[in-house]
């Protein structure tokens, strides 16, 4: 592993918090949302990640990132409600509302801006370690 790959891993769990961040401000922003049918109720959405690690039997040069392989949707139920008096309401009298759990995506939330910060330190910590290496040589 060379150095400057620090900065390669570091900067893929960067990303992959970002996205999983950006996930949970839509689902919270849509916890509330309200349809007239399951099949257009908004479903909560979360990130795949896969750690991918190159080359790590066979060379010294191992490097692992984070790689987003997609996006997927709950396939949880929406939550049926009954209110005939709700203007969305279809013709047996039941709204639909997302299945986002909003104690869940606040703990994702917490996890991922706690993940997005450590690899902040990471790159910190290496760069002072490179910054440090070269005064030496002075």
């Amino acid at each position: 592993m060379t150095a400057l790959s620090i900065f390669d891993i570091a900067g893929s769990g960067m990303n992959a918090q970002s996205l999983r961040l950006n996930l949970v401000a839509s689902n919270i922003s849509n916890a509330n949302s309200v349809s007239s049918s399951a099949a257009e109720a908004y479903k909560s959405r979360q990130p795949v990640f896969a750690a991918e690690l190159h080359n790590a039997m066979n060379k010294h040069n191992a490097t692992s990132k984070v790689n987003v392989l997609g996006v997927v949707e709950s396939q949880e139920a929406p939550v049926m409600e009954y209110s005939p008096s709700h203007p969305m309401a279809d013709k047996d009298g039941y709204i639909f509302k997302s299945n986002v759990n909003t104690v869940e995506e606040m703990a994702n939330m917490m996890s991922a801006s706690r993940s997005y910060q450590n690899n902040v330190e990471v790159l910190n910590t290496a760069k002072q370690m490179m910054l440090q290496t070269l005064k030496m040589g002075q």
